[in-house]
């Protein structure tokens, strides 16, 4: 849900006091003219809350908290371990799965990393929000989400298919799940895992922490995911070579 501009400009004067709007876009890296237009609607979007939070170094999970829409997001919770694995990616998975593999006689594995320690990509990554929704919902969730929002359950559906969710939709799914608020946030990609004060190394211990038949069993599922998707992206692909022939 969109910021109000009325209360984006309460709290940008509260932030930045006596600058102006070019120091601010120049600062933050937004375009003056997507901010005048955003203004002009009378609706600012989130990202733009967060980039100009980084530019003036204010946390942009208690930024975006400051407006009625997000004030949930003051009531900070830690992320289970179901959701710090969803936010590993596939490749990160499998090299986890070779590295045990290559493990000597003691079972340790000989690539291990140091404790506390993450090689892990950066989240998210290229299935984050569906794994996520996927990590804690309970068969219900969606519903649940859908009657506290009133988005359709396909339109909901059709977002997670394409790896995306609104804030506000973030923010409503771990609300109905009854984990962190900012959790979503950071699946979609509009906060980072520090600013929703997810621990260093918080990922990497979950990973740590399955078992040789947890890791593989996930890695299993992811592959076959991805399987499914790259056959349907095949089998479109392969339609639309047919129907540019049949036009020819």
């Amino acid at each position: 849900m969109p910021i109000p501009a009325k209360a984006f400009q309460r709290w940008l004067h509260g932030i930045a006091p006596h600058t102006s709007t070019s120091d601010i876009c120049r600062v933050s890296g937004i375009k003056r003219t997507t901010l005048a237009q955003q203004l002009v609607r009378g609706k600012v979007a989130e990202a733009t809350v967060v980039s100009i939070s980084r530019a003036y170094h204010v946390n942009p999970v208690s930024a975006l908290a400051a407006f009625d829409a997000y004030s949930q997001l003051a009531d900070a919770h830690p992320p289970t371990r179901s959701e710090l694995v969803s936010q590993i990616s596939t490749p990160d998975l499998l090299r986890a799965v070779l590295a045990r593999s290559a493990a000597d006689p003691g079972g340790v594995p000989a690539a291990a990393a140091p404790a506390g320690s993450s090689t892990l990509d950066p989240a998210p990554h290229a299935t984050s929000v569906k794994n996520w929704v996927e990590a804690i919902d309970d068969g219900e969730l969606r519903h649940r989400v859908s009657a506290a929002t009133g988005i359709a359950p396909q339109n909901y559906s059709a977002q997670l298919t394409a790896n995306r969710l609104a804030p506000e939709l973030a923010v409503a799914t771990s609300l109905a799940a009854g984990v962190g608020p900012a959790s979503g946030l950071v699946a979609t990609g509009l906060v980072t895992e520090a600013e929703a004060g997810w621990p260093p190394g918080a990922r990497q211990s979950a990973l740590d922490s399955l078992s040789e038949g947890e890791l593989t069993t996930l890695a299993g599922d992811r592959l076959q995911t991805l399987g499914r998707a790259l056959r349907r992206q095949e089998h479109d692909h392969e339609k639309t070579e047919k129907i540019w022939e049949n036009l020819g």
